[in-house]
């Protein structure tokens, strides 16, 4: 068992919350699915979450015994959390709001949900918590989504890159000499994917690569990592899918840069891209550093 309070304060600590402001993300999106809905977010959420978009965003029983990790919160994986979980437990994830990124061999998605307000109540009723941590997670190394995927590559930091609040977003590595194929089936197997979105130029040598979690379907983020040597770009997301004028606008965007681009581009989809830091590193430091029992809670399914 453990409190809440030092669980708190210790995530606080390892991510360094207080060197952030507002997320400057989930202070648009928030408000932009729940204000809708008629949803008073501002008052169910803890105050400091209203503040902040990351930390508690929940806080039930102070005794906790079992916490769950997932990346967003989607139906299957709240649902999941609800049947598994004890009053107190915790669900840590990455992200507050569930973003539907679309498949690039299916359906194209709907951009970021809101979390049904009769599961959040009934999280609520049960005295669970639920604590988020969005870009203090992107640019904490070495534990963070893209040390994650550093550490599971076996990749040499060679410099940092996309400058974003207290840290970067992006690396670039040396990693052991490859080609674009094996890269790619290494990438498959690793996030558990049944294929990833490529584009750019098929390579016999790899031996430098740029990585960026999540969103990285930017065409400046691109220019820069191909500017600093780049021959591999890996993301969660390298083109957007989201099925609206915007997203459409992005991809016709990444089309005229792909047709120029000298790198290999792998998308390994958003939301696996973010959950190997949880399934890696998160596990290992929950098992190591408190007493609580350790959940996984993988998304039902990676492109959607």
């Amino acid at each position: 068992m453990e409190s809440r309070h030092a669980i708190g304060v210790a995530l606080d600590r390892l991510f360094r919350l207080d060197e952030w402001e507002a997320d400057p993300a989930f202070r648009r999106f928030i408000p932009m699915v729940y204000d809708p809905l008629g949803f008073d977010w501002a008052h169910f959420f803890e105050a400091d979450f209203v503040q902040r978009f990351n930390g508690f965003m929940l806080a039930g029983r102070e005794e906790m015994h079992t916490v769950f990790l997932a990346v967003f919160p989607t139906e299957g994986v709240l649902q999941s959390f609800l049947e598994q979980s004890e009053p107190g437990d915790l669900l840590f994830m990455h992200h507050p709001l569930f973003m539907e990124c679309g498949d690039p061999r299916g359906t194209w998605g709907q951009g970021f949900l809101p979390i049904r307000p009769e599961l959040l109540q009934a999280m609520k009723e049960k005295e669970l918590s639920v604590y988020t941590c969005h870009l203090p997670m992107d640019t904490s190394l070495p534990i963070g989504t893209g040390g994650a995927i550093m550490e599971a590559l076996e990749a040499e930091m060679i410099r940092p890159f996309l400058p974003f609040g207290n840290g970067h977003i992006g690396a670039i590595c040396r990693i052991q000499e490859t080609s674009t194929s094996d890269l790619s089936d290494r990438l498959r197997h690793l996030f558990d994917i049944p294929y990833v979105d490529f584009e750019g130029k098929t390579l016999d040598r790899i031996d430098t690569i740029a990585i960026v979690p999540g969103c990285g379907d930017v065409v400046s983020y691109m220019q820069e990592a191909e500017a600093l040597g780049a021959q591999a770009y890996i993301t969660g997301e390298i083109h957007c899918h989201i099925d609206n004028p915007y997203g459409k606008q992005r991809f016709a965007h990444m089309m005229e840069y792909v047709a120029e681009t000298t790198m290999s581009l792998i998308g390994v989809s958003h939301s696996a891209s973010e959950y190997l830091v949880m399934k890696t590193q998160m596990k290992r430091w929950f098992e190591q550093s408190t007493s609580l029992g350790v959940v996984l809670l993988p998304q039902e399914k990676w492109w959607l």
